[in-house]
C-alpha cells in the first residue's frame, strides 16, 4: 500500500512574528508578546527570533525576559490580528488540498497524498507553501513531511525557522529515536516524568518498551504512545468542516490571587460551573462525569473525577459535585488555578431510564431555573448573578481567556 503524504505547517514564532510584520520598527529588536501582569498572566506567550537568541523562553515571567534581553519590547496580544493571518494561511493551505486540519491558530496538518500529480511530491509542496507564506504574509513557516501526523509534526519542530524536514520510513529511526520522548505528541511533562522512572528516556526507548509495562502504567494510552514511536499512527487528517465529537466541556481560571479558603474555592467553583453548564445547554448536552483540576502556587497539578448518578446541565448540581470533589482532594495548599469540566456527554433529547425508588435523579426544577436565566441573559445581558460573587476580587470576567490561547491545545 502506498504511504500517505502528510505535511505539518507551523508558523514560526507566530504571535511575535505577526507583531513584527505589522510594525516595521520592531523587525530588528527583541520582542515578546506577553499576558496581562495585573491578572497574573504576566508571562511570555511568544517571542521573536532575536529574543529567542537572547534565551527568552515561552513561559518566562516578564522581568526574567527583560533581564535576558536588554531593550526587550513587550506588547499585549492582539488576537484579531493573529486570527486574520491565521485565516489567510488556512486559505492558502486549501489551495493545495481540501484535507486541512487546524491544530491551534498557527499549525495545520495537510494530507497532500492526492495533490502530488498537480504539485509534485511532498517536499516540493512543502517548499511551495513556505515560499507562498513568506511572499504573501511576510511570515515564515516550518514544514514537516512524513507518512503520518505524529512524525510530520516532529519534522516541523526539528528545523526552525523557515525549513522543510522530511521524515520517511528510511530515516525516522535515525532522526527521531534519539529525541527525548516528551518531544512527541501525547507525552506531556508529567507523563515524561513517569516514563523516566521506567528508564524510558527517548522516543527509541518508547518504541522498544514492553507493551505490558506501558499498559499497566498508562492504560490504552501507553500502547498508543508506543505505536506512535514506531510510526504506526494511522489517524486521518480531518477536513476542517468535519469537527471531532465533543467529548467534554470545561472552564478554568487562574485567580488574581491564591485561593486559600474553602469559601473562596466554593465561589470560584460555582462561577466556573455556571460557565460550563451554560455552554452545555447551548451545545445541547447533559453530562455525568465531573472533573476538577487543581494547580497550586508551585504549579503542581492534579485532576480528580467523580461519576454522578445522573446526567445534568444544572449549574448547581455540577457545582455541588465539583465542590465535594475539590474538598475531598484539597490538601490546604494555596490554589492558583481551578478547572471544572464535564464529560460523558449525552444529547439533551437522549431518552433516560428513570427510577421509581432512587433519589439519584437530576433536579428538573434546577434545570428549568437555569434555562430561564439563559433567556434573561440573552435578552438583557448578564444582569443576574449569585450574590456570593459580588465583591470577590479573585473572580474576573473571563473575556481575557485569550491570554492563554497559545497553551489551549
Amino acid at each position: 500500500m502506498t504511504d500517505r503524504v502528510i505535511l505539518h505547517c507551523d508558523l514560526n514564532n507566530f504571535y511575535a512574528s505577526a507583531e513584527c510584520v505589522s510594525h516595521n520598527e520592531w523587525k530588528n529588536v527583541p520582542l515578546a508578546v506577553c499576558g496581562n501582569p495585573e491578572l497574573r498572566h504576566g508571562v511570555v506567550l511568544a517571542k521573536n527570533e532575536i529574543a529567542k537568541k537572547f534565551g527568552v523562553k515561552t513561559g518566562d515571567v516578564i522581568w526574567q525576559a527583560r533581564q535576558k534581553a536588554p531593550g526587550l519590547v513587550t506588547v499585549p496580544p492582539h488576537f484579531d490580528l493573529y486570527m486574520s493571518y491565521s485565516k489567510q494561511m488556512f486559505k492558502l493551505y486549501n489551495d493545495f488540498t481540501d484535507m486541512v486540519e487546524p491544530f491551534g491558530a498557527d499549525e495545520c496538518w495537510l494530507d497532500v497524498t492526492g495533490s502530488q500529480k498537480l504539485f509534485g511530491d511532498g517536499t516540493a509542496i512543502a517548499d511551495m507553501i513556505r515560499e507562498r507564506v513568506k511572499k504573501e504574509s511576510g511570515l515564515t513557516c516550518s514544514v514537516g513531511v512524513s507518512f503520518n501526523k505524529v512524525f510530520a509534526k516532529l519534522g516541523s519542530d526539528l528545523k526552525k525557522p523557515d525549513a522543510t524536514t522530511v521524515i520517511d520510513r528510511n530515516n525516522y529511526k535515525k532522526l527521531i529515536w534519539g529525541l527525548n520522548a516528551d518531544e512527541m505528541l501525547m507525552v506531556g511533562r508529567r507523563t515524561y516524568e513517569h516514563l523516566k522512572k521506567l528508564n524510558i528516556i527517548t522516543i527509541g526507548d518508547l518504541a522498544h518498551a514492553d507493551p505490558a509495562v506501558l499498559k499497566s502504567h498508562f492504560g490504552i494510552n501507553g500502547l498508543r504512545m508506543k505505536a506512535y514511536a514506531c510510526g504506526e499512527d494511522t489517524e486521518p487528517v480531518r477536513e476542517a468542516v468535519k469537527n471531532r465529537d465533543v467529548k467534554s466541556i470545561g472552564h478554568g481560571m487562574t485567580a488574581t490571587r491564591d485561593i486559600e479558603t474553602l469559601d473562596d474555592a466554593r465561589d470560584l467553583i460555582y462561577y466556573l460551573s455556571e460557565k460550563v453548564a451554560a455552554r452545555m445547554r447551548k451545545a445541547g448536552y447533559r453530562g455525568s462525569l465531573i472533573s476538577v483540576g487543581m494547580r497550586d502556587s508551585k504549579l503542581f497539578s492534579i485532576v480528580r473525577q467523580r461519576q454522578m448518578p445522573f446526567s445534568t446541565y444544572s449549574s448547581t448540581e455540577i457545582a455541588e459535585h465539583a465542590l465535594a470533589l475539590f474538598a475531598e482532594n484539597w490538601n490546604g495548599d494555596p490554589m492558583r488555578t481551578i478547572t471544572v469540566s464535564v464529560s460523558k456527554l449525552d444529547e439533551t433529547d437522549t431518552p433516560v431510564q428513570m427510577s421509581l425508588f432512587s433519589d439519584n435523579v437530576r433536579n428538573e426544577k434546577l434545570e428549568k431555573l437555569d434555562l430561564a436565566l439563559d433567556r434573561i441573559s440573552k435578552k438583557y445581558g448578564d444582569v443576574v448573578c449569585r450574590a456570593s460573587f459580588i465583591g470577590k476580587d479573585f473572580i474576573y470576567d473571563k473575556t481575557d481567556a485569550e491570554d492563554f490561547l497559545p497553551f489551549q491545545r
